[in-house]
């Protein structure tokens, strides 16, 4: 294993998992309307908070299906056998489907942690913040696609994919926090996703 090949294991990694890392980006878009939890309480705190509705979840998610499907097809201009990156196509699509949804519901378990110790939507929470949705995403896909997931990820070498993904992941998470804020979707530019959508 040379250096060239183990970057080009830690790059295709990052690449695949990239319909994990738009949805909760997109769903500040996208969000606003009815709360997940309909105002609810839970021991004298908000479930989720007003900060995660329905419209979000689903734009966000469903944004990030729609980008792993462009990854699909460019990955068959690529590789016209259909089989780099997710697998066949309908594999394709499952996997997509449970990396964007898994990430916004990492999202959601992260934003419920957050009112169960007492932070306010916005608060500062490190690692919580940075790895919510990367954690919901493995653990979903690993669920449906364990293959998948072993493969891309733990198998040998691949492991580097992985390290990849969690050492970039806070310097990522920052800058489109930045991003964020100057676009004016967001009121503070540290503020993590557990914001308005």
């Amino acid at each position: 294993m040379d250096l060239l090949e183990l970057i080009a294991i830690m790059f295709t990694g990052l690449w695949l998992f990239l319909p994990a890392m738009i949805p909760n980006s997109a769903a500040v878009v996208f969000g606003g309307g009815t709360k997940i939890d309909f105002g609810r309480t839970w021991k004298g705190k908000r479930i989720f908070g007003d900060g995660k509705s329905w419209r979000g979840l689903f734009g966000g998610a469903f944004s990030g299906i729609a980008f792993g499907l462009v990854l699909i097809g460019i990955s068959l201009i690529w590789d016209s056998s259909g089989t780099w990156g997710y697998g066949e196509f309908w594999g394709n699509v499952g996997i997509i489907s449970c990396l964007a949804f898994g990430a916004v519901f990492g999202d959601l378990c992260g934003a419920f942690i957050k009112r169960r110790i007492g932070l306010e939507r916005g608060e500062k929470a490190p690692v919580l913040d940075q790895y919510d949705f990367v954690a919901g995403a493995f653990l979903l896909t690993a669920l449906f696609f364990p293959d998948w997931i072993y493969s891309t990820y733990f198998e040998g070498w691949n492991l580097a994919a992985f390290i990849f993904i969690i050492v970039i992941m806070f310097a990522i998470h920052r800058a489109v926090n930045i991003i964020g804020y100057k676009a004016g979707l967001k009121k503070e530019p540290w503020r993590s996703y557990d914001g308005t959508y």
